[in-house]
């Protein structure tokens, strides 16, 4: 990987801390409308997350997604490598029985963001040996979000895993202002809290609530 590429990448995502992940089903205002308030609160990255859309609407949608990041937040699509390529993104976020890293590398190039699901350990460790830029930890808590989440791994797991890799790992499942503070002290350099914020009626007051929250435990 050339060095620029590298420190780019870097760079972006030691500047995260809240990460919104897009859900058209539970969204109150939409997905457009929750990513704009979103960034416009602070969000610095967005992760399109949908399954339910044609190839044709995905990219329609996250073309627009695109432009309301652009220069902002770094802007990633789940699992959907093509969707990725067809908007120039950021970077893709696949999980484990999604395409092999070193695959999707070689589709993307060196300079793209490739975060990768994993669950403990053993699988961040793998994970940063076949090259991902960051981790996604989870589930922290039970959730009903993803429905083939599995059962909640505990905060505790997050130090186990920032113990082991160098990578930024990215909190997800189950997280709420309740138990977001076990998270953050276990050492989670982002997080992800999707029912709590886009269900919400103000998208841009808990996005702005979760990213203070971060902020403030980090200089702590």
């Amino acid at each position: 990987m050339n060095q620029k590429g590298f420190s780019r990448k870097s760079h972006l995502l030691k500047e995260i801390d809240f990460y919104l992940v897009t859900d058209s089903g539970l969204s109150k205002k939409g997905t457009l409308s929750d990513v704009r308030e979103a960034v416009e609160s602070g969000c610095r990255i967005v992760q399109y997350r949908e399954k339910d859309k044609s190839t044709k609407a995905m990219v329609e949608e996250a073309s627009e997604i695109k432009k309301i990041c652009s220069g902002r937040a770094v802007f990633l699509v789940n699992d959907r490598i093509d969707v990725a390529l067809a908007v120039d993104a950021d970077g893709v976020h696949i999980g484990q029985d999604d395409m092999p890293i070193e695959t999707a590398r070689k589709l993307l190039g060196k300079d793209k963001i490739i975060g990768l699901s994993v669950h403990d350990r053993k699988e961040a460790i793998l994970a940063e040996k076949n090259g991902a830029d960051y981790v996604g930890l989870g589930p922290i808590f039970d959730t009903a979000t993803k429905k083939d989440a599995g059962d909640g791994v505990g905060p505790l797991r997050i130090r186990e895993v920032k113990d082991a890799v160098k990578l930024p790992v990215v909190a997800i499942g189950g997280i709420n202002k309740k138990n977001c503070e076990s998270v953050l002290q276990n050492g989670a350099d982002s997080l992800v809290a999707i029912s709590a914020v886009v269900c919400s009626d103000d998208v841009k007051t808990e996005t702005k609530y979760f990213i203070d929250k971060i902020r403030r435990i980090k200089k702590a």
